[in-house]
C-alpha cells in the first residue's frame, strides 16, 4: 500500500514520513522529489518549467517508481509529496490503483499563520521563497479540492510525533 503525505511545504511531510516509516513494519520512504531531480538532470534540459511536476512525464514515472520498488519489496511506501493540481493527483492515484496498489491519501494541513512560521524559522532548509510562493497555491487547492480528497491531519497543534502515530494507524485499516 501507499500512504501519501500531501500538504505544502512546512506542514511537516518530510519530518512525518521518516516518523510513519519507523513505526509501521516493512516500510520505506519514497521521496518523489528525487524522479523530479532526475529529469531536472536531463541534458540538454527539458521546456523550461517553474516546478518539475508541470512536465509530462513526471507523473508516470512515480507511478512506475513506486509500482516496481512495491512488486521488488512489498509493504508499504510512505511518499512524502506536495501535489497541488487536482489533475496531477487524479493522474497518480488512478495509475496506482490501476495497478490495484491501495492509495491512503494523507493531507497534513496546518493554518497559514503557522505554516509561514515554519517556513520563515526552518532551521534545515532555511527560509524559502519557493515555499512561501506556493501557500496561496494550497489554500486554493484546500478550499477547492484537497480538503475533500484526502484525510486531513491537522498538523497545527500536532507534534509530529502525533502526527505519525495517527497516520500509521491508517495502515491498519
Amino acid at each position: 500500500m501507499i500512504i501519501w503525505l500531501n500538504g505544502t511545504h512546512g506542514a511537516g511531510k518530510t519530518t512525518t514520513s521518516a516518523l510513519v516509516q519507523a513505526l509501521i513494519p516493512d516500510s520505506r520512504v519514497f521521496d518523489a522529489e528525487k524522479v523530479g531531480e532526475t529529469l531536472m538532470d536531463i541534458k540538454p534540459g527539458l521546456p523550461a518549467t517553474d516546478n518539475f511536476q508541470h512536465w509530462p512525464p513526471w507523473r508516470p514515472l512515480v507511478v512506475e517508481t513506486a509500482r516496481r520498488v512495491l512488486d521488488y519489496t512489498g509493504g508499504t511506501l510512505v511518499i512524502p509529496m506536495t501535489v497541488l493540481v487536482e489533475p496531477y493527483w487524479r493522474e497518480i492515484h488512478d495509475g496506482l490503483t490501476a495497478h490495484a496498489i491501495p492509495v491512503r491519501h494523507v493531507l497534513l494541513h496546518a493554518d497559514q499563520d503557522t505554516l509561514r512560521g515554519r517556513i520563515e524559522n526552518d532551521a534545515v532548509m532555511g527560509f524559502s521563497d519557493f515555499r512561501m510562493r506556493h501557500l496561496e497555491l494550497y489554500a486554493d487547492a484546500y478550499d477547492s479540492w484537497l480538503r475533500e480528497e484526502a484525510e486531513v491531519v491537522d498538523t497545527t497543534h500536532l507534534t509530529p510525533h502525533e502526527a505519525a502515530r495517527r497516520i500509521a494507524g491508517f495502515a491498519d485499516t
